[in-house]
């Protein structure tokens, strides 16, 4: 029977936008609202940039570069060229395109614009039909701790230090006073919803920061729908990013299983069902072990077609919470 409910879906950067699109391709738009982390939005050569908003919308609204999964195609490097000429920072890659929607974007802020408000105008210009919102229009931080006693914003771990520092742990400065955004609060509290989605994005810095916002857990649990995630990590290592080495780090298996652990320890009774890939098929009874239905499945996303089915096969875990255990 044809999915007939409504998806929200939990994203982060690049995995989670190859998900979405596989889902909007599905899904009639009313029936699909993403919601992006916010926790590595920064502040950069004054303009306010939202790394993760930003891939999700590009790839939805079909200019994205699939090349690298971030930013424009067709992209240009004037600026930054000329912005280098005369000594200035360029380790975050600013394309002449991307440019132009962090400009916009700082220009609605200094107008009083939130962030849920900006991200709408942005997505009708770009002809994005699904709802894609922010997780809060409040300030959030991703903060990485370093094995060495250093604090970094996350797009300084992240792009200036390419990952390289070895990390400790993770704090979400702002969450404690932070709200859903109405969008998000909307999604959850919809009658028609049927399944939440929580795509193949980093647990650590992507996904946590949004189920951390006050409030998001218990909403979710309270409607009783299937709570689904698919692994980021296929045979040991992360597709995109640095989700297994992170892992490693913090001394856990660089396993799907693992990931899974993660959820279920970190958001109780939160999690029904997990999906992973054909690679890990050895992994599905500790999964299962851990009260989580789990679909073995092709989510190495590849092509469009790629997507697409892994979407097909994650709305396959429909019904009440705890019925197909």
């Amino acid at each position: 029977m044809p999915f007939s409910g409504k998806c929200l879906a939990i994203s982060g950067g690049v995995g989670g936008a190859k998900l979405a699109l596989g889902l909007s391709r599905i899904l009639a738009p009313e029936q699909l609202t993403v919601i992006a982390n916010t926790g590595d939005d920064f502040i950069h050569l004054g303009l306010a940039i939202s790394p993760d908003l930003d891939t999700v919308m590009y790839t939805l609204a079909d200019v994205d570069n699939k090349e690298v999964g971030w930013g424009q195609s067709g992209e240009s490097w004037n600026f930054l060229e000329a912005l280098e000429r005369l000594g200035g920072e360029t380790w975050f890659r600013l394309g002449d395109r991307d440019l132009a929607t962090h400009i916009f974007r700082t220009q609605k802020y200094l107008g009083g614009s939130s962030l849920s408000e900006i991200t709408r105008e942005l997505c009708l210009t770009l002809g994005v039909r699904q709802k894609l919102a922010p997780m809060t229009d409040d300030k959030v931080s991703t903060v990485v701790n370093t094995r060495d006693g250093k604090t970094l914003s996350f797009q300084h771990y992240f792009v200036r230090d390419h990952c390289e520092p070895v990390v400790a742990g993770f704090e979400f400065t702002g969450i404690g006073n932070a709200s859903m955004s109405e969008e998000f609060s909307r999604a959850i509290t919809d009658p028609a919803l049927e399944i939440v989605v929580i795509c193949p994005s980093n647990p650590f810095v992507s996904v946590a920061p949004v189920l951390r916002l006050p409030g998001v857990q218990d909403s979710i649990m309270e409607r009783n729908v299937p709570v689904v995630a698919v692994s980021p990590i296929i045979a040991g290592q992360a597709i995109k990013g640095p989700a297994a080495k992170m892992m490693r780090e913090l001394g856990k298996p660089q396993t799907a299983s693992a990931v899974a652990e993660y959820y279920v320890s970190e958001f109780r009774g939160l999690l029904t069902g997990f999906v992973i890939d054909s690679q890990d098929e050895n992994q599905t009874g500790a999964i299962r072990a851990l009260g989580l239905e789990t679909i073995v499945t092709n989510t190495l996303m590849l092509t469009l077609q790629d997507r697409i089915d892994l979407a097909d096969q994650v709305l396959a875990f429909t019904g009440p919470r705890g019925g197909t255990q």
